[in-house]
């Protein structure tokens, strides 16, 4: 699976994502406004790779006067159907349509990891204003509880490789990081139906993706009898002024 198979792949799957994607908590935020010395009401922002909107809304919800930067048709279109009062271009981190020096913050929410950080670094330079920033952040599943870690030792067992993206920071800049934990309590469906908006399964196709989850729905049933699951997130957080 190439990086470029992976990013392509959420195509496909647009309404899956916008559905059972997880968001972002408040603290989330509040990380952000505390590291970027600044509040977000009012803040000219760009969020770049906003597929559906996730993180875009939030951003907005809290005040943002926020831009929306995305590649896909299929997720720019889910976008524009979710959110039609938020301005969204077409475009990606390594070559961003946006003027220079006009935002106060560029962010970045699952999405980071499909950039050449070698050309998106000086982009977001370029289209920061002095003292703006650049955040980037993820949501990764917290391992410090005992059922997620067995998950995910299952999921590297039945891809027989870890295919989770690479979440680095880039070293040109100075991050400051922080890491919020927090959890949703989701239908077990909901659960099965966001590992399936995941790019490695895109990728892996519908039937041997139902083979991975007919089995975690069998050993998930055991843990949840009551058909609820807690997820658990470790949101991880950077952010550089520049």
């Amino acid at each position: 699976m190439s990086p470029r198979e992976r990013a392509r792949s959420f195509g496909r799957a647009a309404p899956l994502y916008a559905a059972y994607r997880p968001g972002y908590p408040d603290g989330l935020f509040d990380a952000v406004e505390e590291l970027a010395g600044r509040p977000l009401r009012g803040a000219r922002v760009a969020d770049i790779g906003a597929g559906t909107g996730i993180s875009t809304a939030l951003l907005h919800a809290r005040g943002a006067r926020v831009l929306a930067v995305e590649p896909g048709d299929a997720m720019a279109a889910e976008f524009r159907r979710a959110h039609p009062h938020i301005p969204l271009v077409r475009g990606d981190g390594n070559r961003l349509p946006l003027a220079a020096s006009a935002f106060d913050l560029v962010t970045y929410a699952q999405a980071w990891h499909w950039t050449d950080p070698a050309r998106a670094v000086p982009e977001a330079r370029r289209v920061l204003r002095p003292g703006g920033a650049l955040a980037l952040w993820w949501n990764n599943p917290d391992t410090a509880v005992d059922w997620i870690a067995g998950q995910q030792a299952r999921v590297r067992a039945f891809f027989r490789a870890d295919v989770t993206a690479p979440r680095v920071l880039p070293a040109a800049l100075p991050f400051t990081t922080r890491t919020v934990r927090w959890s949703r309590r989701i239908p077990l469906e909901a659960h099965l139906a966001n590992h399936a908006s995941h790019s490695p399964f895109l990728v892996l196709g519908p039937d041997r993706t139902r083979e991975f989850l007919d089995a975690e729905r069998a050993v998930l049933g055991r843990l949840f009898p009551d058909g609820t699951v807690e997820e658990c997130y470790a949101t991880t957080v950077g952010v550089a002024v520049v």
